[in-house]
């Protein structure tokens, strides 16, 4: 593992690390990201190896501009639309893949992520060498994000720092959000992480009984049911008590076919159900009576997370809200909002993603 400062290494260094399969820390707009070759097969297994990611959870890739994005995706209207707007950027845009990448790059559905950065060293890297590279963060799975190079080495073992061939420290970056990632393949395009650029995703609605509020969460299952099996689906549920959010939780349980009735977990702190039509499972978790906000993950919330057919419900979200957003490149989380309206039947219920 060479290490070397961001003033002192040159374009063609990085280049030839790229080219010979070896994977780069290198510095983004974002934070730091481990990059690869994305057309070499061996290159992208090792960086599978070091996120401690299981093969075929595909990666985003970076390209220099939108002719080159298309040599490896099929852009529609609303994808050129997007590039249009907000790219170069911290923008990823989910595309049909043209399957020019090595495999475990593009998802097991075919599609692929493109982002084309606003970052001078790394459209330099890309533009000399011709190829797309791989746009992901140097963390390993489910450790913090990092902004300096201190927070990657500190959080990975000896093996995986023999991974890494070469690090580019620019010193501590600016603690910005990761992209945000828009999926262009469906009818009705959705934001699946919300990141500094801020898309308008954000919805309310009146419940004015306990039925409408469920009829909201049978909404919302719909809009995002067809994500299950490639993402984990996890509703956060924020609001005081008595708002409704095992009310709502009811709803998700019901458009998920479990005819189990639906409890609130306060004292069991986690309960599931299990779905009469599909082998698809609800979690219900109640995070009222924990003290920290880690106590979710004595829960065993990391394996839940790498379960697809799992839809998680927390409620009091707000209490364990860091350790929910480490898993934000893992799945949709649907930040939900349940306030008391004017009547004391009303309840103003928004949701966005983040």
């Amino acid at each position: 593992m060479i290490i070397k400062n961001k003033n002192e290494i040159t374009v063609c260094e990085i280049i030839e690390a790229l080219e010979k399969g070896g994977l780069v820390i290198m510095p983004t707009e974002t934070l730091y990201g481990a990059m690869v070759d994305a057309t070499n097969p061996k290159a992208v297994k090792k960086l599978t190896e070091y996120k401690n990611r299981p093969f075929g959870k595909p990666f985003s890739v970076a390209v220099s501009n939108q002719k080159m994005a298309e040599e490896y995706v099929v852009l529609n209207k609303t994808a050129r639309n997007l590039y249009k707007t907000f790219l170069p950027g911290p923008v990823t845009i989910i595309s049909k893949g043209k399957h020019e990448v090595a495999q475990g790059i593009e998802s097991e559905t075919g599609t692929l992520g493109i982002r084309i950065p606003d970052y001078p060293l790394i459209l330099e890297v890309i533009e000399k060498m011709g190829k797309p590279i791989t746009a992901t963060s140097a963390n390993a799975a489910y450790q913090k994000r990092p902004y300096k190079i201190s927070d990657i080495l500190k959080n990975i073992s000896d093996k995986q720092k023999k991974l890494i061939h070469l690090i580019v420290d620019a010193g501590e970056l600016p603690h910005n959000e990761s992209s945000t990632v828009i999926d262009t393949t469906i009818d009705d395009p959705a934001i699946l992480r919300q990141g500094d650029i801020k898309l308008k995703d954000k919805n309310e609605l009146l419940s004015r009984s306990e039925e409408a509020t469920q009829n909201i969460g049978k909404e919302l299952w719909q809009k995002y049911e067809n994500y299950l099996g490639k993402r984990v689906i996890i509703f956060a549920l924020e609001g005081p008590m008595g708002a409704g959010k095992t009310i709502f939780t009811k709803g998700l349980a019901l458009a998920m076919g479990i005819k189990e009735e639906v409890v609130s977990p306060t004292y069991d702190l986690e309960l599931s159900y299990q779905s009469s039509v599909t082998s698809h499972q609800l979690v219900h978790i109640d995070a009222w009576r924990m003290q920290t906000a880690d106590e979710l993950e004595s829960l065993g919330f990391e394996n839940l997370i790498k379960d697809k057919r799992i839809v998680v419900s927390i409620e009091w979200a707000e209490k364990v809200s860091d350790v929910i957003r480490r898993y934000d490149e893992e799945a949709i989380i649907v930040w939900v909002k349940i306030a008391y309206g004017k009547a004391e039947n009303e309840r103003l219920i928004s949701w966005r993603i983040l």
